[in-house]
């Protein structure tokens, strides 16, 4: 093991992981570079912003990219952050001394309300430029407002709450609309329904937040200057259903829960964290007299929202006492207090200020700080300066901090980008879980991380958790890369040794059988887990030895299984003489190459069975390749060894239709030995035709002779055409066969007369039966008496053959007539056709002097012409180009060499002694210029062109020649 282990420590070490990572945590054992590429950005970044404004700013809100701050008591400034560069002013229309006491923007930065010190409330819309009073809530100083989120739009607020200075919360709703002078009010509606009270009676309602949950249910959570109070409940059916006076109503006759500090800043403020606009709050923060309250907001329990709470004091120099906060932002890990010369960011996880940010004296006091939950942008002022705040990458080092408070799956969420940090916080669980004794937790941790192989694999053998190795070794197994063969070789082969050693120390144990077989169950499951089978498939060698030494053939066989190596599962049932089961292999997988080898053995063993799978298999498997196993089991001779053989070379032929010779000729030899009865039947069966036969009929020949089967050797004589030693054999088997030889060459009389004449010579000669002789001289009308009267003896006398001479006389008189008949109907033919000739030479045809060439349609009588009975009329060269292509090529030819020599040829002479004289020496030299053109003429004018054979012979022929087809497509182009 030592060994392995070295050698896994070789391999790991030249192909470390080299990856930047967290530059200010240092990772030992990890693989990972530890360097800074670049300076860490803060996570709070202040930019002041480039405004001077016209008069001291007394409010601010932000929300949706939407900016609204008052100046002076009479001027609101508007500033849609997309389009910073126009601005918008309207003026509040103000005559008396009121100031803005506060100011509230809702969640789509369309309606803002303006509380005034004169218990006056203005409302003016972002589509708007009109400022409107809200008559209904007029002698109410407004402290805090409870926006709608869920049915709040940019024309209409939905049902809304509104709480006071004097401790009332009302409900009220808003629309947008104008309509006109005498149109709707803006304010629909404005009731109470609940007032708020603290020990010495009604209180100031500081905050407000309404929030629906995913079940339907609403929450609204309220505080006063030391207390903070929950109200939580369905909204009642019916009219009132989107309101909250069905909430506030379940509380009339019992107060809300709610959170009670004792010390008092004079005022409160309630701040939420929202991940994504639209969603639920996830979590909240209460700045209140005796520190921060902060907690988590859980929407599905049942009797309180708040969970997870904790009370973080003040930082120093901060407090009631001291100076007081004014305002408080929450971010995702931070809440930010505003004091009047600094701002101070604290850590929601452990408490500790990570960011005091002081602002110059120039500027004054800080007023106060809002957040824009849309762009989470926060922002802060002074009457003579507005300020942003940036929040970069806030969940950077929060993996620390919870790795330090060992809250291991929180630091791996907020590290899983970062993969050194990852590997910090995984090897510090690791360890963790090591030391709290969880080894298979420890173990699947290490086995993520790039710490040492060696240090970790000792470490777990040292502590004797075999178990936990083995899930180490397994998660690393399955983390390798395809290149990295030896090291998976390596991993392999420990897991399984580990698996033998233990399945073989709890298999004699019986107090240990649940786990022995859990521990086989593991190990089948690590053999066939698809994760492993290519490292398993690289490594089967090994394991198979591993296997062998430590003499469990179960799992030998199981893995063989697993990697589909059948060969040695077969073999190992063939080696315990289990051959069924061996069998039972080859039928489930198929595969024929292992039919091929183990064929041989089964065969001498389970015969039938093995045959049955043959021809399950069908045409898979190639016969020619089975039938060494069929020859080396037939040799014995028995009938049974003869009979599987022969049942499977007939499915070959009969069903699969094989064609090879091998296989036809190894079935008649099988025929030939052990089944005589069959093997003419599969010989007539093939067929007479020697091109059709699949067997070798040579081979055939000499087996049949072999072994004494004659009528088989005539059928292969007769396969042959050797119809003379056809007819030889079967006359030692029987006549009547020897008579159906003779029959078969049809179109060679002389060869049926010469078969014929040896079996009546055999039947005279031999059986010396003179009626059997006259049956043959019947039976072929070939032969006559005369032919057979030799093979008789001298002592027959004729009245044996009186019969016979006397039809042979008929017959020659009967042949005599017909050929008399014969002779007379040619000579009245020859007759008819000379009176036709004399009639031919009388017919004549008249040519007018308008008739034209039926072919070129140019007057008839300006060349030679031929005229033909049917009417047609062509000139000699029209005629000539039309019959041509239609002449079969020996008649081109004779049509070219007339043409050559009639043009060679002397024309005729003037005068009847000098014709003579010119025909006379055109005789002696060749044919005469009459003669060559008369056989031009039968050659070319024998029939009219349009009417003879040769019109109807081109009826096939296409209009356009496909040699020239192209050149004619062209040219319509």
């Amino acid at each position: 093991m030592a060994s392995i282990l070295d050698e896994y420590e070789n391999s790991l070490s030249r192909s470390a992981v080299l990856q930047p990572g967290c530059p200010s945590v240092g990772i030992p054992h990890s693989g990972y570079v530890n360097a800074q590429l670049e300076k860490e950005v803060p996570i709070f970044t202040k930019q002041r912003i480039d405004f001077t404004p016209s008069e001291r700013i007394t409010s601010l809100v932000v929300s949706s990219n939407q900016l609204c701050m008052s100046l002076g008591k009479d001027t609101l400034l508007r500033i849609d952050l997309g389009k910073a560069s126009e601005p918008n002013h309207v003026e509040l229309g103000r005559k008396d001394d009121a100031k803005v006491h506060k100011m509230f923007l809702d969640h789509t930065g369309s309606h803002l309300l303006i509380a005034l010190s004169s218990t006056e409330v203005l409302y003016v819309n972002r589509n708007g430029q009109k400022v409107r009073p809200l008559a209904r809530w007029k002698g109410q100083l407004v402290e805090s407002v409870g926006w709608n989120k869920a049915l709040g739009t940019e024309s209409s607020t939905g049902p809304i709450l509104v709480g006071t200075a004097q401790g009332h919360i009302f409900e009220a709703e808003l629309s947008a609309s104008e309509g006109g002078l005498f149109g709707p009010a803006p304010d629909l509606y404005f009731r109470p329904l609940y007032v708020l009270n603290e020990e010495g009676g009604p209180a100031p309602v500081c905050s407000l937040e309404a929030e629906r949950g995913p079940d339907g249910r609403s929450f609204v959570i309220a505080t006063t200057r030391q207390r903070l109070f929950q109200f939580i409940g369905r909204a009642a059916e019916g009219a009132e259903a989107q309101g909250f006076s069905g909430l506030f109503a379940a509380y009339t006759d019992h107060p809300p829960p709610f959170r009670e500090f004792p010390s008092n800043l004079g005022y409160s403020e309630l701040a939420f964290y929202t991940p994504k606009l639209r969603s639920a709050p996830r979590a909240f923060a209460w700045m209140m007299g005796d520190g921060v309250l902060y907690g988590a907001l859980d929407c599905g329990r049942p009797d309180s929202l708040l969970s997870e709470e904790r009370v973080w004091e003040y930082p120093e120099g901060v407090g009631p006492g001291a100076s007081p906060p004014l305002a408080i932002v929450l971010t995702q890990f931070h809440f930010l207090l505003l004091l009047a010369d600094r701002v101070e960011a604290v850590c929601t996880l452990t408490g500790q200020v990570v960011l005091r940010d002081h602002f110059l004296e120039k500027f004054g006091p800080l007023k106060h700080m809002v957040k824009d939950s849309s762009t989470g942008q926060l922002w802060a002022y002074t009457e003579r300066a507005v300020f942003r705040y940036h929040v970069q990458r806030e969940a950077r080092d929060v993996w620390r901090t919870y790795l330090d408070m060992n809250r291991f799956d929180l630091a791996k969420e907020y590290c899983r980008e970062r993969p050194d940090c990852l590997d910090t916080v995984l090897a510090r669980e690791a360890d963790f879980c090591f030391r709290q004794r969880r080894y298979l937790e420890s173990a699947r941790c290490y086995a993520l991380t790039q710490s040492y192989f060696e240090e970790i694999a000792l470490k777990f053998l040292e502590a004797r958790q075999e178990e936990a190795l083995a899930e180490f070794l397994q998660r690393k197994l399955a983390s390798l890369k395809a290149a990295e063969r030896t090291q998976a070789t390596l991993l392999t082969t420990w897991l399984t040794e580990l698996y033998l050693s233990r399945l073989g120390a709890l298999q004699g144990d019986p107090e240990a059988l649940t786990l022995y077989r859990e521990t086989k169950e593991c190990f089948r499951t690590f053999l066939s887990s698809p994760r492993h089978k290519e490292w398993l498939f690289a490594s089967r060698a090994s394991i198979h030895e591993l296997l062998a030494s430590h003499g469990d053939t179960e799992h030998m066989v199981y893995f063989a299984v697993i990697m589909q190596d059948y060969e040695r599962v077969v073999a190992y049932h063939c080696q315990h003489e289990a051959y069924e089961e061996a069998l039972a292999v080859l039928a489930r997988h198929r595969d024929p190459q292992l039919f091929y080898k183990f064929s041989p053995i089964l065969i001498r063993h389970i015969p039938r069975q093995l045959v049955d799978a043959w021809i399950e298999l069908g045409s898979r498997l190639d016969a020619r390749q089975l039938i060494p196993a069929l020859v080396n089991y037939s040799q014995g001779g028995e009938v049974q060894q003869v009979s599987q053989a022969i049942r499977y070379m007939e499915f070959c032929v009969n069903v699969l239709g094989e064609t090879e010779q091998a296989i036809h000729n190894y079935l008649l030899s099988l025929y030939a030995r052990g089944r005589p009865d069959s093997l003419l039947a599969y010989l007539e069966q093939a067929g007479a035709s020697p091109h059709r036969v699949h067997y070798d009929l040579k081979y055939a020949l000499r087996l049949c002779a072999e072994h004494g089967h004659h009528r088989a050797c005539v059928h292969v004589y007769k396969v042959l055409e050797l119809y003379e030693e056809a007819v030889d054999l079967a006359l030692q088997v029987d006549v009547d066969l020897a008579k159906q030889c003779a029959d078969l060459p049809e179109e060679d009389e002389e060869l049926r007369k010469k078969l014929w004449l040896k079996i009546a010579r055999h039947v005279v000669q031999e059986e010396e039966d003179v009626q059997t002789a006259m049956a043959c001289l019947a039976s072929c009308p070939l032969l006559k008496i005369e032919d057979v009267l030799p093979f008789f003896p001298d002592f027959v006398t004729i009245d044996h053959f009186k019969e016979a001479i006397c039809s042979s006389l008929k017959a020659y008189n009967h042949h005599i007539q017909e050929l008399q008949r014969e002779m007379e109907e040619a000579t009245a033919s020859a007759q008819r056709i000379r009176r036709d000739l004399q009639e031919l030479r009388g017919r004549y045809g008249t040519v007018e002097p308008q008739d034209k060439c039926v072919t070129c349609d140019f007057p008839l009588l300006n060349r030679p012409f031929y005229l033909f009975l049917c009417g047609h009329m062509f000139h000699a060269d029209c005629l000539l180009q039309a019959v041509r292509p239609g002449l079969p090529a020996y008649k081109q030819a004779r049509l070219e060499e007339l043409q050559r020599k009639l043009g060679a040829a002397p024309p005729p002479a003037k005068g009847s002694a000098r014709a003579k004289e010119a025909e006379g020496g055109a005789a002696t030299a060749g044919p005469s210029r009459e003669q060559l053109k008369a056989d031009l003429d039968e050659l070319v004018a024998a029939e009219c062109v349009y009417c003879g054979e040769l019109m109807i012979r081109s009826i096939d022929r296409p209009f356009i020649d496909p040699q020239r087809y192209e050149e004619e497509q062209l040219s319509w182009l």
